[in-house]
């Protein structure tokens, strides 16, 4: 780990590198079943290496530059960085992990995320395929985002990409382009969630509207913590949209389709879920839960969920009828925004 991320780990809540290693340093440190999640417990005496070891490596690109443009909103109480294996090994990946958050990394032995292209089609005048080499020639930067788990969880995390509004230009999006489909990978032979869930409408899929994947905090992601995304990440290429719910931050994309109607979303077609939307909003309740509330993936500990994660100057403006008082919770095939 670089010393910009070894200082950027948080000062409570996460223990040191050199204990998390040792693992009897690290269970006398805090206790079986303490502040660290499950996920982090289940990690401790594992394989370290596979846990933070990227797929590839390519000092050219990173560690990118910092852009200090995109600070954590002032809404958000901690500044710190989440811990790198605190951010490595607890995910939501289907693919991999069905039906839970968890360590997804101990899933993705035989996911083989290189060679790699994204189609990018539909409503444009130059529609193209990108490999990574393609992708990782626009100029990479490094944003620090707070990122929010639909499940409550949260944590901060510096994403390494480009702006999605850069991708979309290169393509040239037709007057007839108001929506943005992102495909991700469907490969039953290396994804066993796949194969465990077969119910499921396969590939994953989600959308945006064409102003929200032009607005500047939407990104496409390349890296993390100055390395190459890790598979329990989206590797190698995802998207990241930071005032929406987690799952609406497709991974491991391989499609994105320009097209000029609402394209239906993967939980769009689940019922009880939230809608196409899906901005985080404390007044919005999920079908089973408040969302009043989020907590640090750490430590656990609680505080306000501030609506749009708290990046309301960037995107309030594109919805002006956001609710901003306390909303029924969705009854039994009702949707969300």
């Amino acid at each position: 780990m670089s010393e910009r991320y070894k200082a950027d780990v948080p000062s409570h809540g996460v223990t040191p590198e050199h204990v998390f290693l040792d693992r009897r340093r690290f269970i006398s440190a805090v206790g079986v079943g303490l502040a660290a999640g499950p996920s982090i417990l289940l990690a401790a005496g594992q394989d370290q290496a596979s846990l933070l070891k990227p797929p590839y490596e390519n000092p050219e690109v990173f560690p990118a530059a910092r852009n200090p443009s995109f600070a954590l909103p002032g809404a958000i109480p901690r500044k710190d960085l989440t811990a790198r294996k605190v951010a490595a090994a607890h995910n939501n990946f289907y693919e991999f992990l069905p039906g839970r958050g968890g360590p997804v990394w101990k899933h993705t032995g035989d996911y083989e995320p290189l060679p790699w292209k994204v189609e990018v089609k539909g409503e444009c005048q130059k529609p193209r395929t990108f490999d990574l080499d393609d992708l990782l020639a626009f100029d990479q930067e490094e944003r620090i985002y707070h990122f929010r788990c639909v499940e409550r969880w949260a944590m901060n995390v510096p994403w390494t990409g480009f702006p999605l509004s850069k991708l979309l230009q290169a393509v040239e999006p037709r007057s007839s382009a108001h929506y943005v489909r992102f495909v991700s990978a469907k490969r039953p032979t290396q994804m066993p969630g796949l194969r465990e869930t077969p119910w499921y409408p396969w590939p994953y899929h989600e959308g945006l509207r064409m102003d929200e994947a032009m607005n500047e905090l939407a990104l496409v992601v390349t890296g993390v913590y100055g390395k190459p995304l890790l598979k329990q990440h989206g590797a190698p290429v995802r998207i990241v949209v930071p005032w929406k719910y987690g799952y609406k931050n497709p991974k491991a994309i391989v499609e994105i389709e320009l097209v000029s109607r609402e394209p239906e979303t993967f939980w769009e077609t689940q019922p009880h879920e939230y809608g196409f939307l899906s901005n985080v909003n404390p007044f919005i309740p999920h079908p089973r839960w408040s969302q009043a509330e989020s907590y640090w993936l750490d430590d656990k500990e609680r505080f306000p969920t501030p609506i749009f994660n708290g990046y309301g100057k960037y995107v309030a403006g594109l919805y002006p009828d956001e609710p901003r008082t306390l909303q029924k919770p969705l009854g039994p095939g009702q949707k969300a925004r």
